[in-house]
């Protein structure tokens, strides 16, 4: 079997939080290897986003949270005060052999530090050095710091997420997960490993690459920014109702709710013949896709009705049969409990110190020759920096116990 893809790819990671993390726990499950970089004592601000905690064997407090655990495994963390120069020569150290240096603070914050793209470059000109912001490293909002909701609001995403006018509950909706944080960190590994490649046929060049969460949301919108470049107009908000095919959305039945998304005529017309209602599928009202979109209403509440006459698992079972798309609405213990879920292996099994056999999820990239099959636990605040300052830097015991006194690790 072959090593990962990106094994012998040094990264120093010093984001926080989720976005950044996230992407540099993807780039670690491939096989590089990543140094986090965190605040002697408190650590990443994850770290205090709140609980649940694993349970510390001794009932002492501690600072893995569950916001920490999901964007932090395979990594190695060293705690670094970069406020002091002792800490700034130890990143500066540590930046001559890495192949990516990854940043989320404000812009310009590192370059009071000298830790800046320009700072690191003159000491490794072919490093790869990523920063992760809110609004990127231009423009009028630069210098704004951000989080996942904010963004979500800012670029349009609540906008058309929600209930239907009119409906209870109408107006703009949050997401539920911090998905603009989520989608962001997948860019963010897609321009690192872009940079990677480019200087690996271009003859060891580096670059800058500027990553930011308000134009990921913005470009996440897709074809519902597109219908507004095109039009002039907003697309409305349309509940769990779908954004092509019709009908489509979430339609309760006699034990629950399942979700239906009919994706063209004929599965409109096999729909209809599974819920006792073949005709409809010969109504000139219904007869085409943009026909069902016109009158989306009408055939909605028509389903809606019929749909309630039986139970979920009834209807599931007839649908998969006829070939139309459609699920159960499932929350978490449903969903890891569900045979596709587990066959694909969603959720692995650490050994963390704290518990034997946590629960994490794993890698959603699936290779045919270089497998992911290694999950280390997400680790605890600086439970590598003695290893890395002596084996990277050749620190001595000594002069490890004197930064520590001085609160510089």
């Amino acid at each position: 079997m072959s090593a990962l893809p990106l094994s012998g790819i040094k990264i120093l990671d010093l984001t926080r939080v989720l976005a950044g993390p996230l992407s540099a726990q993807m780039l670690g499950d491939l096989g590089a290897d990543v140094i986090k970089i965190e605040r002697p004592g408190t650590g990443d601000d994850a770290r205090a986003f709140g609980p649940p905690y694993l349970e510390d064997p001794e009932g002492k407090a501690n600072n893995n949270n569950s916001f920490y655990l999901c964007a932090n495994r395979n990594k190695r963390s060293v705690t670094v005060n970069i406020a002091k120069p002792e800490g700034q020569a130890i990143i500066r150290e540590l930046a001559k052999d890495c192949d990516v240096f990854m940043e989320n603070y404000k812009v310009g914050d590192l370059k009071r530090y000298g830790l800046d793209y320009e700072a690191i470059r003159k000491i490794n000109p072919g490093v790869i050095y990523c920063s992760v912001t809110g609004f990127g490293q231009t423009g009028p909002y630069a210098p704004r710091a951000g989080y996942d909701a904010i963004f979500q609001a800012m670029g349009g995403l609540m906008s058309v997420t929600g209930h239907m006018d009119g409906e209870p509950g109408a107006g703009p909706m949050k997401v539920g997960p911090s998905i603009v944080d989520y989608m962001t960190g997948m860019n963010t590994s897609i321009g690192i490993l872009s940079a990677l490649y480019h200087r690996k046929v271009n003859g060891g060049e580096g670059q800058h690459v500027d990553v930011c969460l308000y134009d990921t949301v913005i470009a996440s919108l897709s074809h519902y920014a597109q219908i507004y470049l095109v039009s002039g107009r907003t697309p409305p908000r349309r509940g769990t109702w779908g954004n092509g095919g019709m009908p489509a959305g979430v339609f309760r039945c006699a034990d629950g709710e399942l979700m239906l998304v009919v994706g063209n005529d004929a599965q409109f017309a096999r729909t209809c013949a599974v819920l006792g209602e073949p005709e409809l599928a010969t109504n000139p009202k219904f007869l085409r896709n943009n026909d069902r979109v016109v009158h989306g209403k009408e055939i909605m509440a028509i389903f809606a009705g019929l749909f309630l006459k039986n139970k979920v698992a009834h209807w599931l079972d007839e649908l998969e049969k006829a070939g139309v798309p459609s699920g159960p609405v499932n929350d978490f213990a449903q969903v890891f409990a569900d045979e596709q879920v587990r066959s694909r292996g969603m959720e692995v099994k650490v050994d963390h110190p704290f518990e034997h056999s946590l629960s994490l999820i794993r890698n959603a990239l699936t290779f045919s020759g270089t497998p992911v099959t290694e999950y280390r636990y997400p680790p605890r605040l600086g439970e590598h920096t003695q290893d890395v300052l002596s084996s990277k830097l050749g620190y001595d015991d000594a002069k490890i116990g004197e930064l520590k006194k001085a609160g510089v690790i």
